[in-house]
């Protein structure tokens, strides 16, 4: 779909009668030529949690739950993040039991990212769990800075081997079409030589005026990452912020299995 008919940054009318139209496909290859890598060098998966889902039961009464939605990271698509709130909220007057809303929620998602996508909803009572990412914190490393566009020769190597979890709650890029930050708690899972931890948040905090989506931030991590610091084993996961009452958590890596448990972090 071309981009330009993308409802993200443009005036837009919210139905609030069931309307998939609004879906809209960002495809992911276009995404992805900046990494001039043969096919992908990871797999994973991108798990939206949507908090402001609400319809009415089969008499009328509203109705409310979380939303969570784990697409693959080798789906053709990805759903843009505006036309996902605008069709949720088109549930809102719409009488519909949970079993098929949840239903299709899942039939409209799979047909707009060309893949399969787990759909769970979640009544308030079981919300999800806050919990820090996994790691070390090297936000109190002492970093000097005057570019911030994504450079990957600020990384670097100390030589010995090891394997460590390190976190960042520094990073800070913009909607590539609206311009608005997006802040996020990003996680570094790597085994082989010991990655310098102040070259690591220079190169976080270089992304601070970069205009990308959520998911090409977090793959161009994991390739310059990959490239520049030669880890055997890498995982690369970020938790951002909400926006218009969705959170988008890109997780990639090369041995390693997805969270199973959606834990947001403090933040969020």
């Amino acid at each position: 779909m071309p981009a330009d008919r993308s409802p993200l940054g443009q005036a837009t009318d919210y139905p609030d009668h069931y309307d998939a139209s609004v879906l809209f496909a960002v495809d992911r290859g276009t995404q992805r030529t900046y990494l001039s890598v043969p096919g992908l060098p990871f797999t994973g998966i991108d798990i939206w949690t949507a908090y402001e889902i609400t319809w009415l039961d089969r008499v009328g009464k509203p109705q409310v739950a979380i939303g969570e939605f784990r697409v693959g990271a080798d789906s053709p698509a990805m759903v843009e993040s505006k036309s996902l709130k605008l069709y949720l909220g088109s549930f809102a007057q719409e009488r519909i039991g949970i079993d098929d809303l949840t239903s299709t929620l899942r039939t409209d998602l799979e047909r707009t990212c060309g893949a399969p996508v787990g759909v769970s909803l979640h009544p308030l009572s079981t919300s999800v769990r806050v919990a820090e990412l996994a790691g070390e914190s090297i936000d109190a490393s002492k970093i000097n800075m005057e570019r911030y566009q994504p450079d990957p020769t600020l990384l670097g190597r100390v030589g010995t081997l090891a394997e460590e979890t390190l976190r960042t709650s520094l990073f800070r890029s913009n909607c590539p079409v609206t311009g608005q930050p997006d802040y996020a708690d990003v996680m570094v899972h790597y085994r082989g030589p010991r990655i310098d931890r102040e070259a690591l948040l220079r190169y976080f905090v270089s992304y601070r005026e970069h205009a990308a989506f959520h998911e090409a931030c977090v793959e161009r991590m994991f390739v310059d990452i990959a490239l520049h610091c030669r880890p055997d084993q890498l995982t690369v996961y970020a938790r951002f912020l909400r926006r218009g009452g969705i959170d988008i958590n890109p997780f990639r890596s090369n041995f390693e299995p997805p969270p199973v448990r959606n834990e947001r972090t403090p933040r969020q």
